[in-house]
């Protein structure tokens, strides 16, 4: 029963990208812990996240820094 309450509670979302992004991160997590592209995103996102929180807290050079590494990644 515990496990059913935590799958309603975990919903997903479809994002789109680019495919050779894709392909390009696919390629990428060969031979790493990531078991999918899936897995990677969330990772990324995560810790640009996050690291976008602390920036907004921080400096104006920190938020420009992490928002240059978010269009990099081709999310802005």
């Amino acid at each position: 029963m515990a496990r059913a309450k935590k799958a309603e509670r975990r919903k997903y979302t479809t994002v789109t990208i680019p495919t050779p992004l894709f392909d390009r991160m696919k390629e990428s997590i060969k031979d790493t812990g990531f078991s999918s592209v899936s897995d990677y995103v969330t990772f990324i996102l995560r810790e640009t996240t996050a690291k976008l929180s602390e920036a907004k807290k921080g400096s104006k050079g920190d938020k420009d820094e992490v928002i240059k590494k978010l269009e990099a990644l081709g999310y802005i």
